[in-house]
């Protein structure tokens, strides 16, 4: 085999191009407007150049995190060396139907449980029992808005409690028994009380439930609300054996989910005040419930932007991690948006129609035309840029070609970005769940594939 020295130019020409792509992805591009691979040395038209633009990364906790009617209860109890000890705790008040067939005085009761209906499990040692217990609320919930931070007093002993071992069925509709005093009392004015006669009597009578879970489970379950979680009577009438039932639910209920957080001793003890960006050390981490987002600076994209000239983006990816390793049993954080934010992170809103702003996805319409032919940005949350989790490599990942395209065009003001936990598909996670992950702040850059002609 001869030497590289006895190759002929043109081998010689397309081994150097392939080593300079080797040590061009390995090592970076110290200069975006002079370095980069091209696709055909022989013509010396076409370059595609690679570059990582790392952005900084900093955590918030999110101020007014209205939790009020997200649709699913969320009742958990979980600690991390990151984010520390928190606890969700979930409220709702109860509902009966108008003009549903009830007891009379000839029936018998047989038993009486409170029903969850399982949607989601998230935690730790899922083949270990996982406990959840019932409370009457000692205040109604009334018609106002509750923040993740809200709270009701209840009493202090719980009129049904549950323990389960979920494993791998995260559907389970658990089945725990009520209070039978309890039980026996609310039968006898369903049979014969006016508590029964319409949903203000009966509001009045029973104001509503928390749902609590057990201290050290480290795990975190997500009940709907609906005709499947509630109270249910079995009972027949003398002298039949028909068998009857009255439900008690949460259909149409009001609920919110209270989250306590203890983060002493943890790199987020630092965060203390809402709104304001704060670093963590080395990682920076986002976790449901709590309201704790990551805020990205985008200005190292100007920077690069400055420097290149007569460009087309092939492919722009924001990319954080490999996340850190998770427990089994736990899932990341797996949707996100990036919701456009100014110096005070609050998030900026469109002047079309005030609806907030994000980055859209690629081949999204970036920017669109107001009433009066003025260029501003796409509001339309549908065609948002998301950024998905891959489980495989452990990255979070979204594409913004576009994106990136439109500010090199100037049709689009550079703006940071606040990630947030929410899709079109699956709705704000944000408020549905205690999911979370944590990547090291070195992680988090854009990688950027671009071509230049000369």
């Amino acid at each position: 085999m001869k030497s590289c020295m006895e190759c002929t130019p043109a081998l010689r020409a397309k081994f150097s191009v392939f080593a300079f792509f080797l040590i061009l992805v390995l090592g970076g591009c110290s200069d975006p407007a002079t370095l980069g691979l091209e696709l055909a040395p022989e013509n010396n038209q076409i370059g595609v150049f690679y570059k990582e633009i790392p952005l900084g990364a900093q955590v918030v906790l999110l101020d007014s995190f209205n939790t009020t009617n997200a649709g699913v209860l969320i009742v958990g109890d979980e600690e991390d060396p990151y984010f520390g000890k928190t606890r969700s705790t979930a409220y709702t008040r109860l509902h009966i139907e108008q003009g549903t067939t009830r007891p009379t005085a000839v029936a018998v009761l047989d038993s009486v449980f409170f029903n969850f209906s399982t949607v989601s499990v998230n935690g730790t040692n899922l083949d270990k029992n996982k406990k959840y217990a019932v409370h009457l609320l000692a205040k109604p919930l009334e018609d106002t808005l509750y923040y993740n931070f809200s709270k009701l007093p209840y009493q202090a002993n719980a009129i049904a409690e549950v323990e389960v071992v979920f494993k791998d069925t995260k559907d389970t509709l658990l089945k725990a028994r009520l209070n039978p005093v309890l039980a026996s009392e609310i039968f006898t004015k369903l049979k014969k009380g006016n508590e029964f006669d319409n949903l203000f009597n009966f509001r009045k009578y029973l104001p509503g439930v928390a749902i609590v879970p057990r201290a050290g489970d480290n795990t975190t379950v997500g009940f709907s609300l609906g005709g499947n979680t509630g109270i249910t009577f079995h009972y027949h009438n003398t002298g039949d054996t028909t068998k009857l039932t009255y439900k008690i639910t949460t259909f149409s209920s009001r609920s919110f989910n209270g989250v306590e957080s203890d983060r002493s001793g943890t790199p987020t003890a630092v965060v203390r005040d809402y709104q304001k960006s704060y670093s963590t050390g080395a990682l920076v981490g986002m976790k449901s419930g709590l309201g704790l987002a990551i805020r990205l600076d985008t200005s190292p994209l100007d920077a690069f932007l400055d420097t290149i000239k007569g460009v087309v983006f092939n492919q722009v990816t924001l990319q954080m991690g490999p996340i850190e390793d998770q427990n089994e049993g736990q899932k990341p954080i797996s949707g996100m948006v990036m919701k456009f934010i100014d110096s005070k992170n609050q998030v900026l809103l469109s002047s079309i129609n005030k609806a907030e702003l994000h980055v859209q996805g690629d081949g999204q319409v970036q920017v669109i035309e107001d009433e009066k032919g003025n260029k501003v940005p796409n509001n339309f949350f549908p065609s948002s840029a998301i950024i998905g989790y891959e489980t495989t490599s452990k990255l979070q990942r979204a594409g913004i070609s576009s994106y990136m395209n439109a500010l090199y065009k100037k049709e689009l003001q550079r703006k940071d970005w606040l990630l947030y936990a929410i899709t079109p598909n699956t709705g704000d996670d944000l408020k549905r769940s205690l999911r979370q992950f944590k990547v090291n702040k070195d992680k988090v850059v854009v990688t950027v594939i671009y071509s230049k002609t000369k």
